[in-house]
C-alpha cells in the first residue's frame, strides 16, 4: 500500500465515502446492458457516435460550472499529456465500440468474461510494460487465466475475441490514465478524450445515416431521450471512479471492482438467457479461481505492508 493509501485508511469518513463512490461507479457499469438494449432500434455504431457527443457536451457543462477551463487549456499545452489523453481516447473507443456490439448481440456474457479477465491483463501489462516483478501468487494467477482461455477455445469452438478485446482495451486505457492521472481530473481528462473522438463520433454518424439511417429523433421522445443520457451515463460512472480512487486504497478498489462482470454475468445468464453449456462453466470457473488467488494475493500484500510500515499514533 502507497503512502497515500496509508493515509486514506486513517480516515473512516474518507474510507466509507470512498467505498460508496466505488460502488456507485461499478454498480453502474455492471447495469449497463440493460440501457443499451433500451435504446434500440439504434445499432452499436450510432449508440457510441451519441455517446462521445453527448458526453463532451455533459463534460463541458461540468468544467463550466466548476470553472476548470484554464485547467483545462494548461493540459492542452501539456503536449505529452494531451497526446496520452489522445491515446486513451483510442483504447476507449476501441473498449466502448466492442462492449456496445457485444450486448446488442446477446453476448453480454462474453463482456462480463473480459471484465473478470481485466485484473489479470492489468498485472500482465504491469510485467510488459511498467517491467514490474511478479510475486507467485500473481504468476499463478496469470497461468489459471491463460488455460481458462485455452479452455474456452477449445471447448467451446470460438476465440474469445470479445473478452480478450474489452481486457487489453480497458487495461491499455487503465495503464495511459495511471501515467497521465496525477496531471488531470477525471472530468478534464474524460473531456479531452471525448474532443480527440469528435471526428470519429462524426464520422460515424455520416456512415449511419449513408447506410441503416439515424434512429435518434426518428423513434419517439424516449428513444431521443435515453441517447441524450448516453453522455452523462458515460461520464457520471467515471468521475465517481476518480473519487474512490483519491480516497480508497488500490486493494479495496481491486476488490469491488468485481461488482460490474458480477452483475453483468448476472444480466446475461439470467435476464437474457444467455447459453452456458458446461465448457464455458469451467472455462469461467477457471477465471474466477484466478481472481481468487490474486485478490488474496492482493490482500496478503497489502496486510504485510501495513504492518512493516505502522501508522503513527
Amino acid at each position: 500500500m502507497t503512502e497515500t493509501g496509508q493515509k486514506q485508511s486513517e480516515s473512516p469518513g474518507s474510507t466509507s465515502s470512498g467505498i460508496l463512490f466505488a460502488l456507485g461507479a461499478y454498480g453502474l457499469w455492471g447495469f449497463l446492458p440493460a440501457y443499451f438494449l433500451v435504446l434500440a432500434p439504434a445499432g452499436a455504431i450510432e449508440i457510441v457516435a451519441w455517446r462521445i457527443l453527448f458526453s463532451l457536451v455533459f463534460c463541458a457543462i461540468l468544467l463550466t460550472l466548476s470553472r476548470r477551463w484554464i485547467k483545462a487549456a494548461k493540459v492542452v499545452r501539456d503536449k505529452r499529456t494531451f497526446y496520452g489523453l489522445g491515446l486513451a481516447a483510442l483504447f476507449i473507443i476501441i473498449n466502448w465500440q466492442i462492449y456496445v456490439f457485444a450486448t446488442l448481440n446477446e453476448q453480454v456474457n462474453e463482456a462480463a468474461l473480459g471484465y473478470f479477465i481485466n485484473p489479470i491483463v492489468t498485472v500482465l501489462l504491469g510485467v510488459l510494460v511498467l517491467k514490474e516483478r511478479l510475486r507467485p501468487a500473481q504468476w499463478v494467477a496469470v497461468a489459471i487465466s491463460a488455460i481458462a482461455v485455452l479452455v474456452l477455445a477449445f471447448n467451446y469452438g470460438v476465440f474469445p475475441w470479445i473478452s480478450l478485446s474489452l481486457a487489453f482495451s480497458f487495461g491499455l486505457y487503465g495503464l495511459i490514465k495511471k501515467r497521465v492521472g496525477p496531471k488531470v481530473d477525471a472530468v478534464t481528462g474524460l473531456t479531452i478524450e471525448t474532443a480527440w473522438l469528435i471526428p470519429v463520433g462524426i464520422g460515424q454518424l455520416v456512415l449511419v445515416g449513408a447506410t441503416t439511417g439515424i434512429v435518434f429523433g426518428n423513434a419517439g421522445p424516449l428513444n431521443t431521450f435515453l441517447l441524450a443520457l448516453a453522455g452523462i451515463v458515460t461520464a457520471i460512472p467515471l468521475i465517481l471512479f476518480a473519487s474512490a480512487a483519491r480516497r480508497l486504497p488500490l486493494v479495496y478498489v481491486g476488490l469491488i471492482q468485481f461488482l460490474t462482470p458480477i452483475l453483468q454475468f448476472i444480466f446475461g445468464t439470467f435476464v437474457m438467457h444467455e447459453a452456458m453449456p458446461p465448457e464455458r462453466w469451467i472455462g469461467f470457473g477457471l477465471v474466477w479461481v484466478a481472481l481468487i488467488v490474486l485478490s488474496g494475493d492482493m490482500i496478503a500484500n497489502a496486510r504485510s505492508i501495513r504492518r512493516s510500515n505502522p501508522l503513527p499514533s
